[in-house]
């Protein structure tokens, strides 16, 4: 398990929580994606499935720590989607639900980690809040949430929620020097690409990953009044949440150039495109396009089974009209 150092003070608060016996049998960690909850979440679930805890770290040794280490753990129960799935039915909490009221194998504590909450249809929540509600005796649960619009609040409302706060920015680069040296200018852009995230942005500075950032920026450039469906093969080759993501940076970048706030923009290596495109689109289709565009990485996040290259099409072929109706 990897360990990231903005971890400690929310590891150490939470975990006096229990230590103290006031800790919640239901625990909700929100954050963006790239700040490490998963790496909190599994430290917290050592801490209680270990026989000897040491204060706030799990000893290591016991025989429950070793199977915390190996994975194989048999009180350690962890709801997700089933393979090729972006969904959590009914049918998969009803089968973790059986399990937690049983005996521990251990005799200890047992745990049920859902690290996709927003992965829940609304059966499947409701489902889950009927256990939460009335919990097996030492059972804990533990989810992790990008954002709260995404889980029924009635199921949110019975859980204790713990916000992550995104590290200071000079700690973020520091980390990120550590393991991708390279020049500030290029962490500065990771770092505000990914909201803050230090581990988002890390993954964001691998050369694959930077590569494919710079196709999207080359191919909005060459898209701009001209063919829109060509950004089409780029965006759904592959991470397509992302591409969006980036997209969207690019826009809000036009509207920040727009409205005379320069020195806020994201793309820093890419002020000439964010200048085009500021001069290219009016302020309401940046607007426009932006919200479009967030619906679109919503539905493909959210409706099981969609054709992401068809979904693709219709919001390129809807801009390029948008687009086309402004310059009329």
């Amino acid at each position: 398990m990897y360990w990231y150092p903005w971890l400690n003070n929310s590891y150490r608060q939470i975990l006096t929580q229990y230590i103290l016996n006031r800790g919640h049998h239901a625990l909700l960690i929100q954050s963006l994606p790239g700040m490490g909850s998963k790496s909190l979440v599994r430290a917290i679930e050592r801490w209680l499935m270990c026989k000897k805890p040491q204060e706030t770290k799990s000893c290591g040794k016991c025989h429950s720590c070793r199977l915390m280490i190996s994975g194989n753990h048999p009180d350690l129960y962890h709801l997700e989607s089933e393979k090729g799935q972006n969904t959590i039915g009914i049918d998969s909490v009803r089968k973790i639900k059986e399990k937690l009221y049983h005996h521990a194998s251990l005799g200890g504590a047992k745990v049920c980690c859902l690290l996709e909450a927003h992965q829940l249809t609304d059966s499947a929540a409701n489902a889950l809040l009927k256990v939460i509600e009335e919990p097996p005796a030492n059972t804990w649960f533990f989810l992790y949430l990008r954002e709260s619009e995404y889980l029924l609040d009635t199921l949110r409302s019975r859980c204790i929620v713990w916000k992550l706060p995104i590290p200071d920015k000079e700690l973020s680069l520091i980390w990120l020097h550590h393991h991708h040296p390279s020049d500030i200018q290029k962490h500065n852009i990771a770092l505000r690409l990914s909201f803050g995230a230090p581990v988002s942005a890390l993954e964001l500075l691998s050369e694959s990953c930077w590569k494919h950032r710079l196709q999207i920026c080359n191919a909005f450039f060459k898209a701009i009044d001209g063919d829109i469906l060509s950004l089409l093969p780029i965006l759904h080759q592959n991470n397509t949440i992302r591409c969006i993501e980036w997209l969207c940076s690019l826009l809000i970048d036009a509207a920040k150039w727009t409205q005379g706030a320069m020195q806020f923009i994201s793309n820093l290596d890419q002020t000439s495109l964010v200048i085009n495109i500021s001069k290219w689109l009016p302020m309401n289709i940046l607007n426009d396009s932006m919200r479009q565009w967030m619906i679109c990485r919503y539905r493909l996040l959210t409706i099981s089974g969609v054709n992401c290259e068809l979904l693709l099409t219709e919001q390129l072929l809807q801009w390029e009209y948008d687009i086309s109706s402004c310059k009329d």
